[in-house]
Formats: C-alpha cells, structure tokens, sequence
C-alpha cells in the first residue's frame, strides 16, 4: 500500500513538516510513525524554534485513518499497532518543546481533527471543515478524543463525536477554540501562518518552552490513556458491524 511521504524543511528558525498522501493525505500506519519521528527529530534540532505542521495540497487537509489499512487489519494487536499510530503523533506533539502550529488549508476528518487539536495553534481557511466520522464506521474517536475534548470543551466534542456524518464550518471550529484563527483563502493562510511563525521564531525559545508546559497540564496519563484506547478501537475495528460498516463506507 502507498504509505505517504513526510518532509521537513528550516528555514530561519521555522521547521516546516509536511506530509502527504494520494488519498486525502489519509494517515496509513507507516505514515504515521514517520510523522511521529519527524516531529520527534524537529523537537532535537537546536536550528528550529517553532514548528509548522501543513499537509499536501490540493484536497483536504486530512481525510484521516487509511481504510485501505482499516480493512486489512486482521487481529487485536494489529489493530492496536495501527491507532497506536495516532497516539504516537499526539504524544510526540504534546513532549515537543516548542510550539507547533497547525496551517489547516481544507477539510479535516477524523484523525486530522485531532492533529488540529494538538497543534499549539490552528490557522485554517474558510474552507476548513471538520469531522469525526468513527461512529458511522462502527468504532469512535477514542484516540483523539482526550485531544479534541481539552480543546474544544466536553459539549462540542460530544457533538462532533455523535453526529459523525456532519460537518462543522470552519466558523464553528474557530468558535470552539479548534482553529484559533480562520482567513479567507490560501494566500491570506500563508500569510497568516509566515507572520506567526516569523513572531514565534525571534521569542525567547526558553519562555515558549515553559509555557507549552502550562498548556499540557494534566495530561501526564496521557501515554497509558491513549494506548488503552487504542487497543478499545483495535478491538472494535475486528467486529462484524464494523468491518461491514468500513467495507461500505470505502465502497462510496
């Protein structure tokens, strides 16, 4: 299966990280682990001081979990392995010591929303809707659930996680606190995102540092929480309502 590309490029102190895949930019378990260890090897790098976080373009932003992948899982540990994926990601951008920075130029489903999530700050265009599907393919968004509820709030998670079939705009997004900032169109996030970038790379790394550690407050459960959720969706993801449920929605 194509497992996606991932790149970092620094420049003045802005460690650009991109990833991409030819579905969606959809996050097969390869793909994951790579983005992980880049985040991971950013962290380590003395020449970068803030890090953005972008996807490939055209297209969505992030279509989420690879159904391709979803399919083939055949056992627990299996399935496990593949959302461990998504924990390793969220994990490695809560220990990054410097602040990460989403640029969210389309829609984001699922296991995208939790990157958007996890980024220190969200810049996304108009365009940038967002969407948990799980529910609709027989599990939930276990995984990127604790992310998604510290940033938006219990109420609108719930929301997001219940109706799995709907979008919310990007105005909705931003008025949960998901997307800190929306702009109209790619130039105006490019834009955005340079300026900020720009700001954060000329501020004193130490202070930056130590006030990310104030935002993660609280979530030093986080590594045996989330791997007790993947396993949660590595079980389910084996169940006959789910695998018919993936089957048809891979189908459309």
């Amino acid at each position: 299966m194509e497992s996606g590309q991932v790149s970092v490029e620094t420049t003045n102190g802005i460690a650009t990280v991109r990833f991409g895949h030819p579905k969606g930019n959809s996050l097969p378990g390869a793909l994951l682990r790579r983005i992980a260890d880049t985040i991971d090897a950013v962290a380590a790098d003395a020449a970068s001081r803030v890090v953005v976080l972008r996807s490939s373009e055209p297209g969505p932003f992030c279509a989420g979990a690879s159904f391709d992948e979803l399919k083939a899982i055949a056992d627990a540990e299996t399935g496990k392995e593949f959302f461990m994926g998504f924990a390793r990601v969220i994990l490695a951008m809560r220990r990054c010591p410097k602040l990460i920075i989403a640029r969210v130029h389309g829609k984001a489903v699922g296991g995208g929303v939790g990157i958007a999530a996890a980024a220190d700050y969200a810049i996304a265009t108009s365009a940038a809707s967002v969407k948990l599907s799980e529910l609709a393919v027989g599990i939930g968004p276990f995984v990127v659930g604790p992310v998604i509820e510290r940033k938006i709030g219990t109420g609108p998670f719930q929301a997001l996680a219940i109706d799995a079939t709907g979008w919310r705009d990007a105005d909705w997004a931003q008025r949960h606190g998901l997307f800190a900032q929306v702009v109209s169109d790619g130039v105006a996030l490019d834009e955005a995102v340079a300026a900020l970038a720009g700001q954060l790379a000329r501020s004193n790394p130490e202070a930056m540092h130590r006030l990310k550690q104030i935002f993660w407050e609280g979530t030093d459960d986080w590594p045996a929480r989330l791997e007790e959720r993947a396993a949660m969706s590595g079980t389910l993801v084996l169940s006959t309502f789910t695998r018919n449920a993936i089957a048809a929605f891979a189908a459309r």
